[in-house]
């Protein structure tokens, strides 16, 4: 099947969107099937996002983003994110009436508040629900986000959980070849991903903890948190080998933020057999309840010292269930949502129109044939552009 994948959060950005997009889309070709990605970094103009300059987006790109999906003729459309190449393909679909699903990774109306506090949160919800709820299918990171969901108005929810590269994230990282907090003072509490406010790390360099609380990763609030809390580690960002490490040589991994819908690091964090401690919200209640992996608790202090007891044993045995090849099943399984007779005629059109357009003996052939019905005395059919709206 030809899939193709648009999105606004892509490499070089280091996130778990990122990670989960580009290890999903590594998956799909080793099960056989094509996948194009159109992102920011294929060559677009692109601009800061405003508070986040990390992040890029592509405001101007509409016009390329429809004759690529003309000449690639995907089979599948997954748009992944609400940004501008998003709102570009969402819009051509509708327009062009053809199937399409996205899936729902961050909490953005919360994220916006929390730049913004003057903003009422109804105005990004009822922006993100009009973007979603359009789609065939809405991929969603768990089974209590799609009850948070539906209940907020989202349609045609589906749970699609996230996985973790068990070769690069095991615990024959720790103390190979040596501590990489041997310098530190024990136990050593570590977070791991953006800095940033949404991320609610401030709460876990204010908490009453002995040993050592250590910060990896880059983002706006950095120089901040730098400033205000001297005796933290802020390590900055780590990537491959080394990141796996990081989780590893730790004793407890926190995880204050408060608006992930599902926390891809805390999977990262158990599969190298260190334990997780973090507030009993989306994405940490629906993995570490009952799992002896970690401990969710209203109170961030009392998870910490209580996951500190806890066998790593038992957060490496959890973290093998997520593994990347079934995550990615059911990923393929949710790609083709049902559509009506309608929407897959112009699906066809715009495949063998994106065939015509991109080879020259395509369209010799096609004039070829044309000329000899017109020519035969035969009606000649009438040529559909994929992009024609229906009558009314």
């Amino acid at each position: 099947m030809k899939i193709l994948i648009v999105t606004d959060a892509w490499e070089p950005q280091v996130n778990g969107v990122v990670r989960t997009l580009s290890k999903t889309a590594d998956m799909c070709r080793k099960a056989g099937h094509t996948v194009e990605v159109i992102a920011p970094s294929d060559g677009y103009f692109t601009m800061p996002l405003p508070t986040y300059p990390d992040i890029r987006l592509a405001p101007f790109a509409k016009r390329d983003v429809e004759r690529r999906i003309i000449r690639y003729a995907p089979e599948a459309i997954h748009i992944a994110t609400e940004g501008p190449l998003g709102q570009a393909a969402r819009s051509l679909c509708i327009k062009w009436q053809l199937p399409f699903t996205t899936s729902y990774h961050t909490k953005f109306p919360e994220y916006i508040k929390a730049r913004f506090p003057f903003i009422p949160i109804s105005w990004p919800y009822n922006f993100v629900r009009n973007f979603h709820n359009s789609s065939g299918r809405v991929m969603v990171t768990t089974p209590s986000m799609v009850e948070f969901l539906d209940k907020q108005g989202f349609k045609n929810l589906a749970p699609w959980a996230r996985g973790v590269d068990l070769d690069l994230f095991n615990p024959d990282k720790r103390f190979a070849p040596e501590d990489i907090y041997k310098d530190l003072p024990r136990p050593v509490w570590v977070n791991v991903g953006r800095v940033a406010v949404e991320k609610n790390i401030e709460t876990f360099l204010e908490l009453d903890l002995p040993g050592s609380k250590v910060v990896v990763g880059d983002g706006p609030q950095l120089a901040e948190l730098k400033k205000k809390y001297p005796k933290a580690h802020f390590m900055g960002a780590k990537f491959g080998d080394d990141l796996a490490r990081y989780f590893a040589d730790a004793d407890v991994f926190v995880f204050p933020s408060l608006t992930d819908t599902f926390g891809l690091v805390n999977i990262e964090a158990m599969a190298t057999g260190t334990p997780v401690a973090a507030y009993p919200v989306s994405g940490p209640v629906d993995i570490i309840p009952g799992s002896n992996a970690g401990i969710c608790d209203e109170d961030l202090h009392k998870a910490c010292m209580a996951a500190l007891k806890l066998s790593r044993d038992d957060a490496i045995q959890h973290a093998q269930k997520y593994s990347w090849e079934a995550v990615s099943d059911i990923f393929i399984s949710h790609l083709t949502p049902q559509y009506n007779p309608v929407a897959r005629r112009r699906f066809r059109r715009i495949r063998r129109f994106g065939a015509i357009a991109s080879s020259p003996y395509h369209a010799v052939k096609m004039g070829y044939r044309r000329s000899r019905r017109f020519l035969a005395g035969k009606s000649i059919p009438r040529f559909h552009k994929p992009f024609r709206k229906p009558k009314k």
